[in-house]
């Protein structure tokens, strides 16, 4: 296997204004893209070339030296402050943005908070914000623009984006750590609905959440959606109900042409994981998938699924936390390699064509169904990384059904009925 000279792109403070994705700012991506200017493994630590494990066109293990190359940039805070209040109270503090991530987004890392799960969770979800964003922007050739920010009370987030690049339409991975309130409804949606609301009291629940959430679209129709997500979540006592504490997450891939070879590497790879930890895992969490990603007025799956899980505290926290770093470690192994085997493939219009139709599915299931976008627009969350998830483009026909015998009927197929791929 080979790979490509790595991209690299150079750190730059540009003014603090909204930085548009206009022709020429890509244009200009796309030329930083091409120099070969050492830049800092994460924006605001210190400077160093990481090399990460990435994987060429075939399943085969590859190395290759990665610069990484973000774009740090500001954007007005006024525009966002005038839509995040929620309710009669503001959930989350409004984000103040900034240059370069601190060595922490926690509020007291050197203090109470040092060696706290919180604390280890934390370095887990940024050093693989680090190491997925590098080895796809190595694959696509395009640097990632990122935005950065704080807030006064403790907390912030790191939202990277690759969009309009060469491999890849829209590829966002998002690190955040999170300290508020949120409704009880917003608790309750975050729970999936297992914790009983007491009458009366505070209605708002102080929690703290740290996590880390992608979606990856690909411009090429052969190459296949991938999402993740991992997280560690805390409440405070509440209203006579004790703090409670769980890990969730999971990994999935939404192809809009099935492939066997790649369904049974994707799921390969994560039943490895699973096994490693408790051979119940996989059937356990693979079902849990295919019913989670369950678009239920359209009785079919967002897409041939994966593994996911949510409200787990059933071991102790560190082994719990173990297994989702194994899990989110695993991305690249999983993923890259499909979309590098795929990203030259031939497509006709009418495949572009089924693609659209197909994130559409991917829309309304997010807007519709899916818990953390529910949880972040009840809370105040920042509403560029929350909506990140959504593809540039996707396409509604009416009563649209392939025809039989088609590739795209296959693919309903695997949608309309889960399938075991290993």
């Amino acid at each position: 296997a080979t790979t490509r000279a790595p991209p690299s792109a150079a750190l730059h403070a540009p003014p603090p204004s909204i930085r548009k994705p206009n022709t020429a700012m890509k244009t200009a991506m796309k030329t930083n893209a091409a120099k070969t200017v050492a830049t800092t493994a994460r924006v605001g630590r210190k400077p160093a070339t990481r090399t990460v494990a990435v994987r060429a066109a075939t399943y085969g293990r590859g190395k290759a030296t990665v610069n990484t190359p973000f774009q740090a940039t500001n954007k007005f805070q006024a525009k966002r402050n005038a839509n995040l209040q929620v309710t009669g109270a503001q959930a989350i503090e409004d984000e103040v943005y900034v240059n370069e991530a601190p060595e922490s987004l926690l509020r007291d890392p050197n203090g109470k908070d040092k060696d706290t799960i919180r604390a280890r969770f934390e370095k887990i979800i940024r050093d693989g914000q680090d190491e997925i964003c590098n080895a796809l922007a190595e694959l696509d050739g395009t640097p990632f623009h990122q935005d950065t920010w704080t807030r006064p009370g403790g907390g912030g987030g790191i939202t990277r984006v690759l969009q309009d690049g060469n491999v890849f339409e829209k590829a966002g991975v998002n690190v955040s750590v999170v300290y508020g309130t949120m409704p009880a409804e917003a608790y309750r949606a975050a729970t999936g609905g297992n914790i009983k609301i007491p009458e009366g009291g505070n209605d708002r629940v102080p929690f703290f959440a740290a996590g880390i959430s992608s979606v990856i679209h690909p411009k090429n129709p052969m190459s296949p959606t991938m999402h993740f997500n991992y997280r560690y979540f805390e409440t405070e006592e509440w209203n006579g109900v004790p703090s409670q504490w769980w890990f969730g997450g999971g990994t999935d891939l939404t192809p809009s042409y099935v492939f066997e070879e790649d369904a049974k590497h994707f799921h390969g790879t994560y039943k490895n994981v699973c096994d490693k930890h408790d051979p119940t895992y996989y059937a356990k969490f693979k079902k849990w998938c295919d019913e989670y990603f369950l678009i239920k007025h359209r009785g079919e799956t967002r897409g041939i699924g994966g593994i996911f899980f949510d409200d787990l505290n059933d071991k102790d926290p560190a082994s719990i936390m173990a297994f989702s770093k194994d899990c989110l470690f695993n991305v690249v192994e999983s993923y890259v390699p499909i979309a590098a085997k795929h990203k030259d493939d031939p497509f006709t219009e009418e495949q572009l064509r089924w693609q659209k139709l197909r994130r559409g599915r991917y829309v309304e299931f997010n807007l519709v169904y899916d818990r953390g976008t529910t949880f972040g627009l009840k809370t105040g969350g920042r509403i560029e990384s929350i909506l990140m998830s959504l593809p540039l483009t996707a396409r509604w026909e009416y009563d649209y059904e392939p025809e039989e015998g088609t590739p795209e009927a296959r693919a309903m197929k695997a949608f309309r009925q889960a399938e075991e791929w290993v």
